[in-house]
Formats: structure tokens, sequence, C-alpha cells
């Protein structure tokens, strides 16, 4: 079974690239999903940022306030290293663990979608790793349709993410989508190029 990385900023069309590895018998996992659901379920994860960061940061169920955490870390550069380096930790254990089950079932491979691919280790964990970027001017004008949010906001949070030339020098493969791009050809372009991949 092959480990896949497909990495990229938000909007760049990575969606359909997930898609187009699981019609060829990937299974696929949104790390930040994972991330927002250990935050939830793991009491491990749970406690080691109360620990870190204090009690400030649990709702009044005890669990994890995704808003006070953020306003912790995203204030601080040493705060915000010392939360990637818990999460990542525990995100790479499930990783383990999903690749394992996906092995067991009999998948092709299995395809890790992770917007720190790099900076947490996973992808010195995968046989290839996928880059999927766009224009950034393409990129706001998708998130904004996506998330009904207008563009000011839209180009706040593009420009808060990495150039594409960051992902694209770091992977192995790269694919580059535009407003020309037709779902049907980008999904064909992925499945030619990891056809012989996933033999």
């Amino acid at each position: 079974m092959k480990t896949i990385g497909v990495t990229g900023p938000t909007g760049a069309g990575k969606t359909t690239v997930l898609r187009a590895l699981e019609s060829l018998g990937c299974v696929s996992v949104d790390c930040d999903a994972l991330y927002h659901s250990l935050l939830e379920t793991s009491p491990t994860l749970s406690g080691e940022l109360t620990a870190r960061f204090g009690r400030s940061i649990l709702n009044r169920q005890g669990s994890i306030d995704r808003k006070a955490l953020g306003a912790i870390v995203f204030a601080d550069p040493a705060a915000l290293a010392d939360l990637n380096a818990i999460s990542h930790r525990h995100i790479l254990a499930r990783c383990h663990a999903l690749s394992k089950e996906a092995a067991e079932r009999g998948a092709k491979g299995i395809v890790f979608d992770a917007i720190a691919l790099f900076e947490s280790g996973l992808a010195a964990e995968c046989d290839v790793t996928l880059a999927v970027v766009a224009p950034v001017d393409v990129r706001v004008r998708r998130i904004m349709a996506r998330d009904a949010i207008g563009e000011d906001y839209a180009r706040a949070r593009v420009s808060a993410q990495r150039e594409n030339e960051y992902y694209v020098n770091l992977c192995d493969l790269s694919i580059t989508t535009d407003d020309s791009t037709v779902e049907k050809e980008l999904y064909a372009q992925v499945v030619q190029l990891f056809s012989n991949i996933l033999c």
C-alpha cells in the first residue's frame, strides 16, 4: 500500500484531487478534520493542552474551546509552536492507526490531506507527495463561492498561507489549477499521474 501526502493552500482544488485518488482505491484522510475530532474526543490531547495553556482554554463542558485556544496561540509564536508540537504528535499517531486499518482493508493507498504535511513530519512517511496549487485570484474567487464570504476576508485567509512555490518546491509532484481547469480534466490528470504509482 502506498502512502500519499497531498498539500497546498485553500481553494487550490485539493478536494477534486482526493476524489480522483479515492476512485483509484485509496482512502483519504483530512488531517484538519482529524485534528478537530481529536480536540473533542482525545482526553490525552485535551489534558496536554490544558497543562500547557491553562484551564482558560476549556468551555463550560470541560472541552477545548478552539476560539479561546486560538486567541492565545495566534498572538504568541512560541505558544503556536508548542500547540503544533503537541497536536502534530497526536495527529501522527492517529494517522499511523488509520494507515494500518487501510492496509488491513486492502486499500491501494492512503492519502493524507495536510496543510502542515512537512512541518508535522508526516511527509517523511509518505511514498510520494503532491502539491495542488492555483493563482491567488482564482483561490480567492473559489473560497468566496465555497464559504459564502466577502473578498476582503477571503484575501486575508489566502494571504495568511504560504505561497505556491513553498509547496511546489517541497513536493515530489505538483498540479496547478486555474479558471480554465475543468473538474473532469483535473480528475483525469490525477488518475493518469497516479495509476502507475498505485500499481
